[in-house]
């Protein structure tokens, strides 16, 4: 209900009487009753994938993984990659079966029952949170990187300060409506990709020696062989949240059995395929013992040494926009798991609400950014990367398990237009590899991502006990 119809009823939803005024808009009296708009397209659902998942992967992460994996750190991108299209493809095939928002948590909840929803769910937008956050600090790094390329010396490192300003504002924003949010998300992610390609040809061009000196290849396995670069794909795996996001808002989404796998399996291959080439490229201008020196801001030093202040500040400008998209996307994402899972009665009906004037889940942005604000304050990057990869994870594993389950059970609303090829061989390697990968993390890492999981279920044990979800479709 718009807001012109809701000043046309009284508050039983009837309507007015002509002789009488029409009573107040009262913008919180929504009883979870309502829908969201979808206004979100392909080009919208591309932009959310990429636009998470190329900031952290490009932004970020380069200098930490040429650090612990070299140049075949570029092989811990490409097997993020693989494990992410393994899982992209059965959340495709549920999406289409059930397009509504909450994505991997409401495909579970619904193949699997309440108990791992209910897990899933809060642990989906806790893991939304942590990645959240995550993003946060690098975006504080690129704009605290402004700073420095302007000479101007700061008493503190801004990157924190500035990552928990940014991010109590893209939430404020969040409330004003996702046709903002996902306008804004468009156009950075465009000028973003534009920025890349030139920047990425010139450098490959450089390294390949037609512009500037051939650089000597590097030993392309570090010592240790696959081990560093199973790890390095575990940390990286954060830069692939992105594709899972699209089904996380897939209420807002239009012509959702068309745009919802496009979007998915579009944006790993376009991302997957960035990530590769940057490593290539930033290994090839300094080495990786140097780049890994550098920090989050690596990519920065690569561009200038190829092009110059223009070329840092060019990448500067591209690592705002990216960290910004990146954190824009998830704390929508974040906020929907919290409208999704309320909705269902597993939290408190009240932070379902929408408001009415701008359509959007006002309580639940507000338990989303309330918590990455905090989180963000601890700028621990690491540690941030992998909880929100160690949630994610077991949330892919299980969808791919909520396929099997629903493929062998049929039940009757079972049907997606969009099948999943090979679907029980898929989601089975999509299963091993998903679960697998948790294990080359920090032991630090499994164990928060573990005692969120742990708290979950004992919140549904106490809470939520009635509540029967299982083919509640």
């Amino acid at each position: 209900m718009g807001p012109d119809d809701a000043t046309k009823r009284d508050d039983r939803g009837d309507p007015a009487p002509p002789d009488q005024p029409a009573p107040a808009v009262e913008h919180d009296r929504d009883r979870g009753e309502g829908e969201l708009e979808r206004t979100i397209g392909l080009v919208g659902g591309l932009a959310i994938g990429i636009g998470t998942m190329i900031g952290a992967g490009i932004f970020v992460f380069p200098g930490l993984a040429a650090e612990s994996a070299g140049p075949a750190a570029s092989l811990s991108f490409a097997i993020g990659a693989v494990v992410a299209l393994l899982v992209a493809l059965p959340l495709s095939e549920l999406a289409t079966a059930m397009p509504r928002s909450g994505g991997g948590y409401f495909f579970i909840s619904r193949g699997l029952g309440t108990g791992p929803g209910a897990v899933i769910g809060i642990g989906l937008w806790l893991g939304l949170v942590f990645a959240s956050a995550f993003y946060l600090v690098g975006l504080g790094s690129y704009a605290g990187q402004v700073f420095a390329e302007a000479g101007i010396s700061l008493p503190v490192d801004p990157a924190v300060p500035l990552g928990v300003a940014f991010g109590v504002a893209l939430t404020v924003l969040s409330v004003f409506g996702t046709e903002n949010t996902a306008s804004l998300q468009n156009a950075i992610v465009i000028v973003l990709l534009v920025i890349l390609t030139l920047f990425l040809s010139y450098g490959s061009l450089d390294a390949l020696g037609v512009f500037g000196t051939e650089s000597t290849p590097e030993r392309f396995l570090p010592p240790g062989g696959m081990v560093p670069v199973l790890r390095t794909a575990a940390l990286v795996f954060t830069s692939y949240l992105g594709f899972a996001q699209v089904a996380t808002v897939a209420g807002d989404i239009t012509d959702p059995s068309r745009n919802l796998p496009l979007a998915m399996v579009g944006s790993v291959l376009v991302v997957g395929a960035f990530y590769v080439v940057t490593i290539f490229v930033a290994t090839s201008a300094f080495g990786s013992a140097r780049l890994g020196g550098f920090g989050e801001t690596a990519m920065v030093e690569v561009a200038r040494a190829f092009v110059g202040l223009p070329g840092a500040l060019a990448i500067v400008v591209a690592g705002l926009l990216a960290t910004f998209s990146s954190a824009n996307a998830s704390i929508l994402s974040a906020s929907r798991a919290v409208y999704a899972v309320s909705r269902d009665d597993l939290l408190p009906t009240s932070a379902s609400r929408l408001n009415l004037r701008y359509g959007t889940p006002h309580v639940a942005l507000g338990m989303a950014g309330g918590p990455i604000v905090v989180l963000a304050a601890t700028g621990q990057v690491e540690l941030l990367a992998e909880v929100a990869s160690v949630l994610h994870l077991v949330m892919y594993g299980l969808v791919c398990v909520a396929l099997i389950q629903l493929r062998r059970e049929s039940p009757e609303w079972y049907t997606p237009s969009f099948r999943c090829p090979a679907g029980f061989l898929v989601a089975g390697l999509g299963t091993l590899a998903s679960l697998s990968l948790i294990a080359f993390m920090q032991p630090a890492s499994i164990g928060v991502g573990a005692a969120v999981m742990v708290a979950a279920y004992a919140w549904y044990r106490y809470y939520a006990t009635d509540v029967e979800l299982k083919g509640a479709f």
